[in-house]
């Protein structure tokens, strides 16, 4: 009996299976075009799932394991189970592979229920509450089914009840696995998740790459939409990768903003594309809601806009707003998918088409393209904290080994502190170096995360231009924004250039002997306590992690490090313009890093970023002092000035594209 209903089961899966991946598939390419290579994308998609994707899910042991046990498994035994029990293979080793696949299966099973036994807040659950059930379910339904096929019981064991009981384990587990997967359902991430690591936005992340500047916008082109208006707005691949979202709340419970009860997930927000593509209302959603936004209440369809200013749409405009773009989302998840991407091209939709950038938001782009500074200071006093300081200038000596660019730290008073002791730097060492002065901008770095696409490109675009009329090996950065922009941006408008962040600059001189350092009076040897606060844009975005704290290392500290440090490192609150945006939430997200810090009771933070340093600032005293590397390398410097007379090295043309 089994050998004529298993055949029939599993065949109508998956043939219903294709039909629904069929369907899913067109549901994506609703979305606007994309390039993407089709054939190399799925040669290399399985090194991309056992390797690049392997290699985050690693971060969690628990959840490593049983993935491994309960996807590997499940794989193994769905195409023996087709072999042996669709096409009727019954050959004893082919039966006991089945069997070991089946128990590999079943194993990892059985942690995926014991994990959602007593499920952590992150979680969602729902459907995703049976999908234990269902792969238990498959698993023993098969292993049993399989055992007269190896020859362990005989042909027709149990007779035709036991042939029913299992028949309708199969169709339970088969429907699961194979039709939930594009239908829809707790299983559809696997199909969509295999297809988004083939054809992902960024393939340059895989193999070892990183990729983490915005993409820019053609703004050329009259029919391009400015952001996106509507879930069809994004690119397909785009759409495809929200598919793929597994709801593990990985992202939710590292997302700066939910945990300061501001209006955003991470996981909603990519569910709500989900809906928003397919048309719906968000009243199943089975995971945390925005905090302070009930669920049922919000819903939209694949060409309906996905914010409304007038009333309720699918996302509301603060959502948006609230995020920080530290990427803490977008390195957490376990399927690779790119948060901040999708929320910097709604922005774009909103201030550019709409012109609706919330609080100071518009003031501080009008200032740009007025004064070329977010703070509408006026652009001759550039230079006026360095007026004591005799800086060389490249307008007068053409060339340098250096480019110190100065940034927006140049108007405020707390920041020209870090900005003159990295100078003392750069004279003791010797290094031939020079700055852009009065001709140097914003690096636009603000106006883009805002979604002002077209200010970031007038400013990079000047600054292209200024920075092509000189030569210099590298640009130096006391800023992780700017050095961002400049390093990951610039490129795709023709400014290809070496950028270096001050603390990596400064951990090079010390490699080759370039500083004469003493013992900082913090040191450990002195009894002192430092911590040291990672900068998103200098971490997650860079990858710079070792350099501040070698530096640190060097000079007599040692670093006290804090819970969440590294690429795990809790965001400052001060990023992607959310101190001009300034949504409310239930606290301060400065005010929750400076409990981490609290928590190391350490006497000093060593920090490597002007808005960190303000928004740490900013907390109330009493807490631990904030100083830039910079100022800490500063203060134990020995040897007086060095004549700029030798550079350390011979200086390259710039390569411009």
């Amino acid at each position: 009996m089994l050998n004529t209903i298993l055949p029939i089961l599993l065949f109508a899966a998956l043939a219903l299976a294709v039909i629904g991946a069929a369907k899913r598939f067109f549901m994506w390419r609703r979305g606007r075009p994309a390039q993407v290579d089709w054939v190399k994308g799925l040669l290399q998609m399985p090194r991309r799932y056992l390797v690049d994707l392997h290699h985050v899910v690693e971060r969690d042991k628990y959840m490593s394991r049983t993935h491994v046990a309960t996807a590997g498994g499940f794989v193994l035994a769905a195409v023996l189970a087709v072999a042996v029990h669709g096409f009727g293979l019954h050959n004893r080793i082919l039966g006991f592979a089945l069997l070991a696949a089946t128990v590999l299966m079943f194993t990892g099973a059985l942690f995926v229920a014991r994990r959602r036994l007593n499920p952590p807040a992150r979680l969602s659950k729902g459907p995703w509450m049976r999908l234990p059930k269902s792969l238990l379910m498959f698993a023993a339904s098969f292993f049993i089914a399989t055992l007269p096929v190896a020859g362990v019981l005989p042909a027709g064991f149990g007779g035709w009840v036991l042939a029913a009981i299992l028949a309708v384990g199969v169709a339970w587990g088969v429907s699961e696995l194979f039709f939930g997967m594009t239908w829809g359902g707790p299983m559809k991430h696997a199909f969509a998740g295999a297809l988004h690591l083939a054809w992902h936005r960024r393939s340059e992340r895989f193999a070892g790459g990183s990729s983490t500047g915005l993409k820019a916008l053609d703004l050329t082109d009259p029919k391009a939409p400015l952001g996106v208006e509507k879930p069809t707005d994004f690119t397909w691949n785009q759409l495809l990768g929200f598919d793929a979202c597994v709801q593990c709340g990985k992202c939710e419970a590292m997302c700066p903003a939910f945990a300061a009860g501001q209006p955003l997930n991470p996981k909603k927000l990519i569910q709500d594309m989900v809906i928003g593509l397919a048309g719906g209302n968000d009243a199943n959603f089975a995971g945390s809601p925005y905090p302070g936004k009930p669920l049922g209440e919000h819903g939209g369809g694949p060409h309906q806009p996905i914010v409304s200013l007038q009333g309720k749409a699918l996302v509301d405009a603060d959502t948006l707003w609230s995020c920080t773009t530290c990427r803490a989302c977008v390195e957490e998840c376990p399927m690779m998918i790119e948060h901040v991407d999708a929320i910097v091209d709604m922005r774009r939709h909103l201030t550019l088409e709409k012109g609706s950038t919330p609080n100071k938001g518009a003031e501080v782009l009008e200032n740009l393209i007025a004064t070329d500074n977010p703070g509408g200071f006026a652009p001759g006093g550039r230079l006026n904290w360095a007026a004591d300081l005799n800086l060389p200038l490249m307008a007068d000596k053409g060339s340098a080994e250096v480019l110190f660019w100065v940034g927006d730290g140049a108007f405020d008073m707390r920041n020209q502190r870090t900005l003159r002791a990295f100078v003392k730097i750069l004279k003791a060492s010797g290094v031939d170096f020079a700055v852009l002065g009065l001709e140097e901008r914003d690096s636009g770095d603000v106006a883009r995360r805002l979604g002002d696409e077209a200010t970031f490109q007038q400013l990079a675009k000047r600054n292209i231009a200024t920075l092509n009329q000189y030569r210099f090996k590298t640009i130096v950065s006391c800023d992780p924004h700017s050095f961002h922009v400049l390093k990951n941006e610039y490129g795709a408008l023709g400014g290809h250039y070496q950028v270096m962040h001050h603390s990596t600059f400064i951990d090079t001189l010390m490699q080759r002997g370039g500083l004469n350092l003493g013992q900082h009076p913090l040191s450990a040897q002195r009894g002192g306590s430092v911590t040291y606060h990672d900068p998103c844009y200098l971490g997650r975005y860079n990858g710079e992690y070792e350099a501040p704290r070698a530096v640190l290392k060097a000079i007599g500290i040692e670093v006290r490090e804090m819970a969440r440090s590294g690429f795990r490192s809790r965001c400052c609150g001060g990023g992607g313009g959310a101190p001009i945006t300034d949504i409310p939430g239930k606290q301060r997200i400065p005010d929750m890093r400076m409990e981490d810090i609290k928590e190391t009771g350490a006497e000093l933070v060593a920090v490597g970023c002007p808005q960190c340093t303000v928004m740490l600032e900013g907390v109330v005293e009493p807490r631990p002092q904030i100083k830039d590397i910079a100022e800490l390398v500063a203060e134990v410097l020995i040897e007086s000035e060095v004549p700029q007379n030798k550079p350390v090295a011979q200086p390259t043309a710039v390569e411009v594209a």
